[in-house]
């Protein structure tokens, strides 16, 4: 029994001997494997470590290169803004130095105009005495000879004064006139004529489409409807009457606001390209033809701005703006006119050294009040004045509102020179038209205004009213008469009548000898 429990504990040592050694080799094998795995990682790391130096070495030299060319690049970039900015430095000091030259002469010839004019104010002066002193003596010797009263007396001095001194009168004004007018004519050719040459867009006069074309006659018995009730409709949410006669494949919008007539036109050119007409149809086209022209007002009052070069405008008027391009006046759209008389006045302020940006903010501006004139009651200077000072539009930009037509003198030489740009555009050819009646009118006016003078014999208006002819009694006038007269009918025209453009007032005197040889 011994000897069994002598043999179990001898296995059971046996196996724990077995296994403390086989668990010792295990280790030490196992440890082995990881230092070889950690030397091959060491050694895989360093290989890692020596090609990731080396391509950080490549990739610096390349950047180093590639900023050495982008820094050269740069360097040709500075030095050509640089260049273009001297070439720009030296042509500004040109037109400072030409302006300069040209501001001298202007204050040489103004120089030499204020002694003329104190010249002959003393030279009036002295004459002015003189008649004081010889109206005094006959005054006296009226009241001693006749026996009249003071205030007769006077009334006689001054007829006879009158009548001497109208002819001296007359030849001092032909001797003022003839001084400036050649000097003048010729300073404001140039201004003009250079303003001009400088912006001379194309133009075509555009009318507000009042008709629409149809595919065929079946479709206006559609935009009718059963009863009438389409026509009826289309009347009373566009406000447009629409008249269907005779006319093959054709219906006429009639209105008096251009926006509604151009909203109604669209409306209608949508239901023929739909088919489909009936008045839900047609309220749907409405409001579809209502929004493209509204976009299309906004885009064209910020393509204006953007065009002109004027900024800083209340976005309300700018909307106002775009309204004008369905507006026209003689046949000529009012938008392109407005920036046509900007650009010009812009051009002219240039010339004369004044501030251009205001005087072409004044022109875009000027005829504003035609976006609403339809609407608001008022003259189209009156309305656009307002509107103008709603938004905050200074006093001077305001002025130049109304000075354009007369309604106020211009306050800054910027409204004078828009007032000019106006009659410019308004004036060249091709830009308007008139319609007959009101031709007709002017005409007939110019002849009366002219006939209206003392020892006019007739009258006559040619060249479509831009030349107006007065034929007077030889026998009873003189040139230097006439060319007074030719001032007067001028000024008178002026005050009176609206017109296009220029008008030429031609006096005539012509005294002919017949004799008869026998």
């Amino acid at each position: 029994m011994m000897d069994l429990i002598y043999i179990v504990i001898g296995l059971v040592i046996g196996i724990a001997a077995g296994y403390f050694f086989g668990s010792t080799i295990g280790r030490k094998k196992a440890e082995e494997s990881i230092e070889k795995k950690l030397k091959a990682a060491k050694e895989d790391a360093e290989t890692i470590v020596k090609n990731a130096e080396k391509e950080a070495s490549e990739i610096k030299k390349k950047m180093i290169i590639e900023a050495r060319e982008e820094a050269h690049q740069i360097r040709e970039e500075i030095e050509k803004e640089r260049k273009r900015r001297e070439e720009e430095i030296k042509a500004l000091e040109e037109r400072i130095l030409k302006r300069e030259e040209m501001l001298s002469k202007r204050e040489e010839m103004l120089d030499k105009r204020e002694l003329f004019v104190d010249n002959m104010k003393i030279e009036l002066e002295t004459k002015a005495k003189e008649l004081d002193e010889k109206e005094k003596e006959i005054e006296q010797r009226f009241i001693q000879l006749a026996g009249i009263t003071h205030e007769q007396a006077r009334e006689i001095v001054l007829q006879e004064a009158r009548e001497k001194y109208e002819h001296e009168v007359a030849k001092i004004f032909v001797q003022i006139k003839s001084r400036y007018e050649d000097e003048a004519e010729k300073h404001a050719k140039k201004v003009i004529a250079d303003a001009i040459q400088r912006y001379a867009p194309e133009y075509t006069g555009e009318v507000t489409i009042s008709t629409v074309m149809l595919p065929n006659d079946d479709m206006k018995g559609r935009l009718i409807g059963r009863e009438g009730r389409n026509i009826r409709t289309f009347e009373k949410i566009t406000g447009v009457d629409l008249i269907i006669d005779d006319t093959p494949e054709v219906v006429t919008l009639s209105s008096f606001n251009p926006l509604r007539r151009e909203i109604a036109r669209r409306t209608i050119e949508k239901l023929v390209q739909d088919g489909r007409i009936h008045p839900a149809r047609i309220e749907e086209m409405y409001e579809k033809a209502k929004v493209e022209v509204e976009k299309e007002i906004k885009e064209a009052g910020q393509e204006a701005i953007i065009t002109v070069g004027v900024g800083g405008l209340h976005p309300e008027i700018v909307k106002l703006l775009g309204r004008l391009k369905f507006r026209t006046s003689y046949g000529q759209n009012v938008l392109y006119h407005s920036m046509e008389v900007a650009q010009i006045a812009g051009l002219l302020a240039s010339e004369l050294g004044l501030n251009v940006d205001k005087a072409k903010r004044g022109g875009l501006l000027h005829d504003i009040g035609k976006a609403l004139d339809h609407e608001v009651e008022g003259s189209h200077t009156t309305i656009g004045a307002e509107i103008l000072k709603r938004y905050g539009e200074s006093d001077e930009i305001i002025n130049m509102i109304m000075a354009h037509h007369g309604e106020e003198e211009p306050i800054t030489p910027e409204a004078a020179i828009v007032t000019a740009a106006d009659a410019i555009s308004a004036a060249r050819p091709g830009a308007r038209r008139e319609d007959v009646e009101n031709y007709i009118k002017r005409l007939m006016k110019l002849e009366e205004i002219a006939k209206s003078y003392k020892y006019v014999e007739n009258a006559y208006a040619i060249q479509a009213g831009r030349e107006i002819r007065v034929i007077v009694q030889p026998d009873k006038t003189d040139d230097a008469t006439i060319e007074k007269m030719a001032h007067d009918i001028s000024v008178r025209i002026e005050n009176e009548l609206q017109y296009p453009g220029v008008l030429k007032v031609v006096v005539i005197r012509e005294k002919r000898s017949v004799s008869y040889a026998k």
